[in-house]
């Protein structure tokens, strides 16, 4: 197959999971970092200035375009870069070396900000700042995904084992806006570890110190949170004890029902993420896994920005004897 037509079917959105237009966007974005990367790196090789004029020497077996959509392609699919090499007809570490190029490049982007073009969360820092300046009430919320499992006789080769997937894999934290808009995601960590310890050691619990006015709504996992800032983080209500009245216990499932209707865009979200196959079982190295989920989140951002508020659910109790009448 000619580069002409392995470049025609991976640029389909079901290919490379982006539309036309949002990948020549992206292609001109990544081209100066690109381009400033390899020249540094050929100076530090030569070590001075260039001594043959701009272009001379061999071309790139695979041009710049279509070292970023191989690298798309195989962060939608996890395809085996064997496989993208036989569609280009080149080598496999042609392949491979493309991606380590593009991959990090992907992963330094940052986050797209809702109706905020040109802007970009790259900490969290950045995005609670953005939260207390547009008043935006966060929802957090952590994943997991299946990773490789470390081999025998290494250190720390129970850290990975999940409790809860009984599986090795590695913690991730998501947190988005109302609309279920991605603003961050990343502090990966491993499996055994609880939600509430990477709260702790992620700096979300020194965030929600530094920014009082910011709000946020947790599930039953980031409940010491909500008991150290009762009055900016949200969990579902505890459920009361046995032998109480009909009517509290009624009180209780509403008010865990609209609680989890304000934070299931959250889990929307995530999602998302999900629908990339490195983010439902990552085949790859685990050294290479935080990267490869920050770039991965950094392209659901830019199409989870371009998406309108259209959310506005109703969480008001409607009298039986009105709605009877």
């Amino acid at each position: 197959m000619t580069h002409y037509r392995a470049r025609a079917a991976l640029s389909h959105p079901a290919f490379c999971g982006l539309d036309r237009a949002h990948l020549g966007v992206l292609i001109e974005e990544l081209a100066d970092p690109w381009l400033g990367r390899c020249e540094s790196g050929l100076r530090e090789r030569r070590g001075g200035e260039r001594k043959r004029a701009a272009g001379a020497g061999p071309d790139h077996k695979l041009v710049f375009t279509d070292r970023v959509l191989v690298t798309v392609v195989h962060l939608r699919l996890q395809l085996p870069h064997a496989a993208l090499a036989e569609l280009y007809g080149v080598s496999r570490p042609t392949v491979t070396r493309a991606i380590h190029e593009i991959r990090p490049l992907l992963a330094s982007r940052g986050f797209a900000v809702p109706d905020r073009p040109g802007i970009r969360l790259h900490t969290l820092a950045d995005v609670f700042a953005y939260a207390k300046a547009e008043c935006v009430e966060l929802r957090i919320d952590g994943t997991e995904t299946q990773v490789r499992r470390p081999q025998a006789g290494r250190p720390g080769r129970k850290a990975f084992v999940s409790g809860k997937k009984k599986q090795n894999t590695a913690k991730t934290t998501t947190i988005s806006d109302g609309s279920g808009r991605l603003l961050w995601s990343g502090a990966v960590r491993p499996g055994r570890m609880h939600d509430q310890t990477a709260m702790r050691t992620e700096g979300i619990a020194e965030q929600m110190r530094l920014h009082p006015q910011v709000k946020a709504k947790v599930d039953e996992g980031y409940r010491g949170l909500a008991n150290d800032f009762p009055n900016q983080v949200q969990a579902p209500p505890r459920k009361p004890k046995d032998k109480v009245p009909l009517g509290e216990n009624y009180a209780w499932r509403e008010a865990r029902r609209r609680q989890s209707s304000a934070r299931i865009c959250v889990e929307h979200t995530i999602g998302e993420e999900k629908k990339w196959r490195p983010l439902q079982r990552c085949l790859g190295r685990r050294d290479s896994y935080a990267e490869t989920h920050a770039a991965i989140a950094g392209l659901v951002s830019d199409r989870a920005a371009r998406r309108p508020t259209r959310r506005h659910t109703s969480t008001e109790l409607v009298p039986a004897w009105k709605a009877a009448c």
